[in-house]
């Protein structure tokens, strides 16, 4: 028997093994918003579409459909987003392999400038191999080359966390040095950006220690060094608290880009006195009605923000439950699901590392939060998935 029931319901599993029935949800009223906020600096980091016909396995170079990867931030430009590119919800060190970056970025930058848009790209060290890089100099070269790269296509420079660092550097300070010589060659203000273990379990005490208030100290002290080449930090800790004190520790001028898909609403809200601003991977999924939420707060209207996020949130926190590294999966999924891409599938093959338990749950909290922009074709994709996977009612 199908997995759909009756016209305009889906019937979807449960983890106890139950079915439950999901009746669809009408769009909701979204408005195309092409112009950037007043209020808030947004970006979102925006994933990739793998071509189907692609040698897209484990350990393979990336193939990418790259009619389909552009077209997906031509729909975030249209909703008044800048575009972090090449980032980790790109899958950088899970897939996306440099040569594919490059090309990423070329593209998505010239797209950019041609619809007058924001873009901010991530440059790293993982043009090298795992181990490769064995001293801070190494590692220094390959940001380097990156940055230099970057700067080249006409993109904004996002500072990625980096791996190799990680593993060489012995200190604090061999962060900072290495940090400080990068930025005092950029040509314009970057984004500096720390990953937590959660998005990077090898990114475990970086900045030179395992306890967050050391580390931030060491932030700090580089940000406020260099705060004339720091446009801004995008901080992924998943911890309110902890941004709410990083962000009013900030010199001025230093903006603070929420990277908490667990708590972006209120974050970006503020409470008064200072707010975040945003680069997160949750808008890709939620677009949309985030950029209703952004509309209304440049217009000073509260109430209407927080009835726009509000329903994002429960989507938001499931598509970045643990593990949380693999939270590009459902972002892939939702844009299979919503058209944006002609197939489910990742490079990398990380089309996998979610269950079916997982992207029916996803499916029903997109359906709720009223970002299934064709909830008949959501709902035959979805039926023809569970299929697939054997899922039969």
């Amino acid at each position: 028997m199908s997995t759909t029931t009756i016209a305009g319901h889906l019937g979807l599993p449960g983890v106890d093994g139950a079915w439950r029935e999901v009746r669809l949800a009408e769009p909701g009223p979204w408005v195309e918003h092409p112009q950037p906020y007043a209020s808030r600096v947004a970006f979102a980091a925006a994933h990739v579409a793998a071509d189907p016909l692609g040698d897209n396995v484990p350990g393979a170079p990336a193939v990418v459909d790259w009619d389909a990867t552009l077209a997906f931030r031509r729909e975030l430009f249209r909703y008044g987003f800048g575009v972090a590119e090449a980032m980790d919800t790109a899958q950088r060190n899970m897939g996306l392999d440099w040569p594919a970056v490059q090309e990423l970025v070329r593209r998505s930058a010239d797209q950019a400038k041609a619809h007058g848009a924001r873009i901010a790209s991530g440059a790293g060290t993982d043009q090298a191999a795992p181990g490769a890089l064995r001293t801070l100099d190494e590692v220094l070269a390959a940001y380097t080359e990156q940055v230099a790269f970057v700067e080249s296509t006409g993109s904004q420079v996002i500072l990625m966390a980096s791996r190799h660092l990680a593993h060489v550097a012995g200190s604090a300070e061999d962060y900072l040095r290495v940090y400080s010589r990068l930025l005092e060659q950029v040509r314009e203000p970057v984004v500096l950006h720390w990953l937590g273990e959660a998005f990077d379990p090898q990114l475990r005490g970086y900045w030179g220690s395992t306890d967050v208030d050391t580390a931030t100290a060491t932030f700090l002290d580089l940000v406020r060094e260099h705060a004339a080449k720091v446009d801004g930090v995008k901080v992924s800790l998943l911890s309110a608290d902890h941004e709410t004190g990083l962000r009013a520790a900030l010199p001025a001028g230093v903006r603070l880009y929420t990277g908490d898909d667990f708590n972006y609403p209120e974050l970006i809200r503020g409470d008064g006195t200072h707010h975040s601003d945003a680069l997160l991977g949750a808008f890709a999924a939620i677009a949309p009605a985030a950029s209703a939420g952004l509309a209304a707060l440049d217009e000073g209207d509260l109430a209407t923000y927080d009835a726009a996020m509000a329903p994002t949130l429960p989507l938001s926190r499931h598509v970045f439950e643990a593990p949380t590294f693999h939270y590009k999966t459902g972002i892939a999924f939702l844009a299979w699901l919503n058209g944006h891409q002609p197939g489910f599938t990742m490079v990398g093959g990380l089309q996998s590392a979610r269950g079916v338990v997982h992207l029916s749950r996803l499916f029903e909290l997109a359906n709720d939060a009223r970002l299934l922009r064709d909830p008949d074709l959501a709902a035959a994709r979805m039926t023809d998935w569970l299929r697939v996977q054997g899922v039969l009612r």
